[in-house]
């Protein structure tokens, strides 16, 4: 035997050993056994490949604490007023006395599983698609006189791109402070040029978790997916829409996009506040939670009552699933949802038929066409389950809803960056405003109402008896749902 075939046997030998040493950490971290058959099937069956693959985008940072938050101290005042709230919650005159049994348990668990302070003195406008919420968002920037705070999971060059561009270096050589968070992999698309353009005006804009081979490549999975704009501290924005082109004209072939934002004044636009200095020291390591001036807790003449609830790699809990399953199970007469991706695990779609079973009007809305075919598929793979257990299943055909919707009882709503997927409640880093207000509710339930009038609804009867290739689409699709 010659040392070059020593070589190859001491590399197979190598590798072998650690594909078992990472089978054997996978079993550990006690996942999801789905999840966990379907990273084994995939090192062994791809020999190199998925190896590649499990490191870049199958290891579980929030086992094993990456993304730690240590470095901003304990923040005792935060765990002080959460504390506080939850005993609130049971004497203080937070909703009217009929709605406040309802909704506690909600409203404790967000402050059990991200501190998510409650805030009652809000105002919310609800913003309907690009035309609606960019008018908004750019009137709102043009005003500020303080600072503007902006991040972004997608920013890309085109129309949308240079007027916001153009509109910060015009703010900020009026002596505004701006400061933009973009992700790394959502706005790949974005130029240079355009960010040294916003840098030599004074603008502060830093791409989250940057992937630069080969450093930081095996943190590529876990995207910042939050959408936040806060003006002044008393203006915020949240939602679905990113700023590219496609959220306010559409996309060839496939029509409108068609979504959800949300414009808050009040307390609650301090709680977005808190989320994007939290980031902003992510990237830039610098503290100004310790600064008053960023945190003014402004209240306007409005009563609607808020939790701001973020999600991510660096928190202890998947809080927005948690969120989600806990609305679903509060349910009493109906749960309206609208998400462009639906893969959400075991645990959530459990939850959707036992309610729909118990009696409750569990209506879903998906795209009847997607920006993504490989979720599309698996979106469909879920349909025939929730059709046998009774949830009505509709697909929009208008364009592409892209909105993340859930309404409970015309009580309490959601709203924000978390599609009902795998991906948003465990790896990326999202945002979502927990609403309880009638008003608010009534009014997201009557938009969810008026877009199933473009909309078809999917019969059992007709689902089942669907073309034999795309049900092995679907089913080739939805083994890679752990992993999308």
């Amino acid at each position: 035997m010659n040392w070059t075939s020593i070589a190859i046997n001491i590399g197979i030998l190598l590798y072998i050993l650690t594909i078992l040493a990472i089978i054997y950490t996978i079993i550990l971290e006690n996942r999801n056994p789905v999840r966990t058959l379907a990273w084994i099937l995939v090192l062994v069956l791809v020999p190199g490949i998925g190896l590649f693959f499990y490191i870049y985008f199958g290891m579980n940072y929030r086992k094993i604490k990456m993304f730690s938050m240590k470095g901003l101290g304990d923040f005792k005042w935060l765990q002080y007023m959460s504390e506080d709230q939850k005993q609130r919650i049971k004497k203080a005159e937070l909703l009217k006395k009929e709605d406040m049994e309802a909704v506690k348990p909600l409203m404790t668990l967000l402050l059990n599983n991200s501190k998510a302070l409650l805030s009652r003195n809000n105002t919310i406008e609800i913003l309907n698609n690009g035309e609606a919420t960019f008018g908004s968002i750019f009137k709102a920037i043009a005003k500020a006189k303080k600072y503007i705070h902006l991040e972004y999971y997608i920013i890309d060059k085109g129309e949308l791109g240079e007027k916001l561009k153009e509109l910060l270096i015009t703010k900020a050589k009026e002596g505004v402070e701006v400061r933009v968070i973009y992700d790394d992999v959502g706005s790949w698309k974005l130029p240079k040029r355009y960010i040294k353009e916003m840098k030599a005006a004074g603008i502060q804009i830093y791409p989250f978790l940057p992937v630069r081979f080969p450093l930081f490549t095996n943190k590529v999975n876990y995207r910042n997916h939050r959408k936040i704009v806060v003006v002044d501290g008393d203006t915020g924005f949240i939602g679905g829409l990113n700023f590219a082109d496609r959220y306010l004209h559409g996309l060839p072939g496939i029509g409108i996009w068609r979504d959800t934002h949300l414009k808050v004044k009040g307390e609650a636009v301090t709680s977005l506040q808190v989320v994007f200095l939290f980031d902003w020291y992510f990237v830039r390591q610098e503290l100004l939670l310790n600064k008053t001036e960023y945190l003014p807790n402004k209240k306007v003449d409005g009563n609607v009552v808020v939790q701001t609830v973020a999600s991510g790699p660096d928190s202890d809990w998947t809080s927005i699933q948690q969120a989600y399953f806990t609305l679903i199970n509060m349910a009493k007469k109906y749960v309206f949802i609208s998400t462009p991706y639906f893969m959400p695990g075991e645990t959530t779609i459990n939850s959707l038929k036992t309610a729909a079973m118990s009696g409750v009007d569990v209506r879903i809305m998906i795209p009847y066409k997607s920006d993504s075919l490989l979720t599309h598929w698996c979106t469909r793979s879920y349909v025939e389950e929730l059709l046998e257990a009774g949830v009505r299943v509709f697909q929009y055909r208008k364009g592409f809803n892209h909105s993340k919707v859930i309404v409970m009882d015309g009580l309490v709503s959601s709203v924000g960056t978390a599609n009902m997927d795998i991906r948003s409640f465990e790896q990326n880093f999202e945002v979502n405003l927990i609403i309880y207000d009638r008003n608010v509710s009534r009014q997201l339930g009557s938009d969810f109402l008026d877009d199933l009038k473009g909309s078809s609804e999917i019969s059992i009867h007709r689902w089942k008896f669907r073309p034999k290739r795309d049900k092995i689409r679907e089913s080739l699709a939805r083994l890679f749902a752990p992993l999308l």
